[in-house]
């Protein structure tokens, strides 16, 4: 080898020197972007709560030159004849590339015009290239940059649905204080003040040897092992300290099967359940207060907050009891959430449900913690963390109808205010808190009327009819549930409009084509159908269509005429619920206005009470 070949280099760099007209491969062994929502929620809420911290009020442009750095660690690449393949860091640097393309579109939106674009792609001899190659990639990343969306189709790879999926997670959880005037500052502070390491190896093997070590031998301890380290380090009889030792490393690998980061997730959760009582305000300039710093650093939050969290610096038995019994009890709960999550199960399903479409978890699972006591039983654990979650869902599919967003920026003093009032309550309690609370929101119901599909809420839309489906099967003593229709083991659901996108058939009823197809992505108008079913009806009149519908799940099979004959258990379950199903011999304006006001009725019978 060489003494080019056995070079590595290491600096610092800004995210506009990394990104701005340079080429990177991805290597083959890394090739999949797997981050999920949690990841890039996180990176979302880190860098924006960051940027916040710096700016005051009054600032120039100029003034964000003395802005402190934020840095997001190193990426690891290998150079070879010019070509620069990431080892180490894709999951970054792609979710970075996300969030330009996020801000570029939101730029365009306001009327500004900052140079980012040379970030995202550049061009040479009229050709234009994403900066990150990978060639599955591109179609989405191009719909993306030029509309904002993209819809996964049959045969897209991993990499592409996530893409477009953590694209949606951004634009929900990007906060509303910066996309105004703020949105210039932050460009460049995300250009010139976020920092990364590159580190560089000019061979395959260098580079590879370089990753391994950083993944398995050389990480820099992690905030739960610093708080580790704190808290034993108050147990003065070893054995106990040992046994205490043992406990934590078990529970720490607990987590870590279901997310390498999901004890820094329990921690984060259990102490802002618990213990925090501050939150940053809401406007320029203000500082982090617990919430943010529990998020940010709990370990040293912990050790300056003792008396908080009941312990006494030379009371080796307030330590011993906080590991013992209070971490304990709470990472009990947590698991108890984590398989919740997994699989649907009856007295937990509600957890599983907001864990498709709920808010953050940063919010969501203290919510989940808060009002659990030490002595709870497990059966008492789920009645309450499985009520919290239904007022979580109600909440999110009440805010969603009615077109209005739970991004964390969004919400955050509402969960984080409910989170101290629900702390330690009983279950009756608990349930007249939070019916309060749906009785007092001022998004109602009737706004539905006018809630359709658009490209930002197709995963929601999905979600809504998965749960009225299965509903309606239930209550007609089918033997499906809500897996059956999101995520089912063969065949996938797809999103049926039951009016084709043939304007001229309508024209008698819309005088303009953008109102015919505001109506045609209204709810009333769609339904869950089997991909295959649904790319053969498409085009169809509904005049052919209705026929084929009888096959389909009773909700769909409830559009046509033949549903009401000879179908006892359907008609049982209309007289129980007295919800206004009727046969639809054609399928007009009115038509989707009577269907659309049923499936209200129904997500009113759904999350009307806790």
């Amino acid at each position: 080898m060489s003494k080019i070949d056995n070079k590595i280099e290491a600096h610092d760099r800004t995210l506009s020197w990394v990104l701005e007209k340079k080429k990177y491969t991805v290597d083959y062994f890394q090739r999949e972007y797997s981050w999920g929502q949690k990841h890039i929620e996180q990176l979302v809420s880190d860098l924006t709560t960051s940027f916040l911290n710096e700016y005051t009020d009054g600032d120039s442009r100029t003034d964000g030159a003395n802005y402190n750095n934020y840095y997001l660690g190193p990426f690891v690449i290998s150079e070879k004849k010019g070509i620069r393949s990431i080892i180490d860091g894709q999951q970054r640097l792609t979710s970075l590339t996300l969030l330009l393309i996020y801000i570029n579109n939101l730029q365009k939106e306001i009327g500004l015009n900052e140079d980012i674009k040379d970030m995202i792609f550049s061009e040479s001899r009229g050709i234009k290239s994403f900066n990150i190659q990978v060639e599955e990639r591109t179609v989405c990343l191009q719909n993306l940059f030029d509309n904002g969306e993209y819809t996964a189709k049959e045969g897209d790879d991993e990499s592409t649905v996530n893409m477009a999926n953590r694209y949606n997670d951004i634009a929900e959880s990007f906060p509303d204080e910066i996309k105004g005037n703020l949105l210039s500052f932050f460009i460049d502070w995300i250009k010139y003040n976020v920092i990364l390491v590159e580190i560089v190896a000019y061979s395959d093997e260098n580079a590879y040897t370089i990753f391994e070590t950083m993944n398995d031998r050389g990480l820099n301890l992690t905030p739960t092992e610093m708080l580790k380290g704190f808290l034993l380090s108050r147990f003065y009889e070893p054995k106990i300290r040992e046994k205490a030792n043992h406990m934590w490393k078990e529970s720490m690998q607990t987590l870590h099967e279901y997310d390498k980061d999901e004890d820094q997730r329990f921690i984060q959760s259990w102490l802002r359940a618990k213990y925090a009582d501050t939150i940053r305000q809401g406007k320029q300039g203000s500082q982090n207060e617990d919430f943010e710093k529990i998020g940010t650093r709990f370990h040293s939050w912990i050790r300056e907050n003792l008396s908080k969290v009941c312990l006494a610096e030379n009371d080796s038995d307030t330590f011993s009891k906080f590991i013992n019994q209070d971490f304990k009890f709470y990472l009990r709960a947590y698991l108890i959430i984590m398989e919740a999550s997994i699989k649907l199960q009856k007295d937990t399903e509600h957890i599983y449900y907001i864990d498709d479409w709920g808010i953050a978890t940063s919010l969501s699972y203290p919510l989940l913690l808060a009002p659990l006591n030490i002595d709870d039983t497990d059966e008492i654990i789920k009645m309450k963390m499985n009520l919290v979650a239904k007022y979580i869902e109600t909440f999110v599919v009440r805010r969603s109808i009615n077109y209005k967003k739970f991004a964390s920026s969004s919400i955050r003093y509402t969960m984080y205010t409910l989170v101290k009032e629900i702390r330690g309550k009983t279950i009756e309690e608990l349930r007249s808190i939070l019916t309060s609370k749906l009785e007092s929101m001022p998004e109602t119901w009737d706004k539905m009327n006018k809630f359709g599909m658009h490209g930002q809420n197709k995963r929601f839309v999905k979600f809504l009819l998965s749960r009225m489906s299965s509903y309606i099967d239930k209550h007609a003593g089918i033997n499906t549930n809500y897996d059956s229709y999101f995520r089912p083991e063969g065949k996938q659901f797809e999103i049926e409009h039951i009016w084709a996108n043939k304007y001229e058939r309508h024209k008698n009823e819309f005088d303009q084509k953008a109102d015919f197809e505001v109506f045609r992505n209204r709810i009333g108008d769609l339904v869950l159908l089997p991909r295959g079913n649904n790319q053969s009806y498409g085009d169809k009149e509904y005049k052919d269509k209705h026929k084929h519908y009888v096959k389909e799940n009773l909700l769909v099979q409830s559009l046509t005429p033949l549903a009401y004959e000879n179908n006892p258990n359907f008609l049982n379950m209309i007289r129980n619920t007295k919800l206004p199903f009727k046969a639809h011999e054609e399928f007009n304006k009115a038509d989707i206005e009577s269907r659309q006001k049923l499936y209200q009725l129904i997500c009113e019978h759904i999350w009307g009470n806790l």
